[in-house]
């Protein structure tokens, strides 16, 4: 019998969507399970989203308000090892790779070396759901599934004037400046991941 798990990321909500917009209920519809990969930033959201399902969550670098968090959880489902983590790594590193994301108006594709690097921090898992980059990713990577949603917060001109709007510090002030002209964006996306005994089926859906 199949077990069908809702995978989402970086909600960023309330931080800066007010709240979960309905498409994600109607993707994650039915699933057994949510994993949530970080970056919720509101217990608000765990509470909408387990409305559909009951949520397991792991802390994202922005869930200051979230410290209860684990960062990694490990789980087995129809006997697949399972592991859930955020996927941020040392400021030394995510900082350069932003800018460079920035200054491109998105057209850089910033954390390519990531699922490996993730395959080699957990070697016994199966499946490796992570979230954080915002791009929506499945691939195998030494016999294990690397799943990342996507996020459901997205940055595009839209929700960089939107966010302007509300006035935020000025170190973001400043980001925003270059971010509400980005060229290239990705579309906001969930994740589902159907598991039976004969292997785990990722699937990217659009919101």
């Amino acid at each position: 019998m199949a077990t069908t798990l809702g995978v989402i990321s970086d909600t960023h909500c309330p931080e800066f969507i007010e709240r979960v917009p309905e498409q994600v209920f109607t993707a994650l519809a039915g699933v057994q399970l949510i994993l949530h990969a970080g970056d919720v930033t509101g217990s608000s959201t765990l509470l909408e989203l387990g409305r559909i399902a009951p949520v397991q969550a792991v802390r994202g670098d922005h869930d200051v308000e979230l410290a209860e968090l684990p960062a990694v959880r490990e789980l087995t489902v129809e006997g697949r090892r399972i592991v859930v983590v955020h996927g941020q790594r040392s400021r030394w590193i995510e900082e350069p790779q932003t800018l460079c994301w920035t200054l491109s108006l998105g057209f850089y594709r910033p954390h390519p070396d990531l699922p490996a690097g993730l395959r080699r921090r957990f070697p016994d898992a199966d499946v490796i759901i992570y979230g954080h980059t915002h791009r929506a990713d499945a691939r195998t990577v030494d016999g294990a599934l690397l799943f990342n949603p996507g996020a459901v917060h997205q940055w595009n001109p839209a929700t960089a004037r939107r966010r302007l709007e509300q006035k935020p510090g000025w170190f973001e002030w400043c980001w925003l400046q270059v971010a509400r002209h980005m060229r290239r964006f990705e579309p906001a996306t969930v994740g589902l991941l159907v598991i039976d005994e004969t292997g785990v089926i990722p699937r990217i859906v659009g919101l």
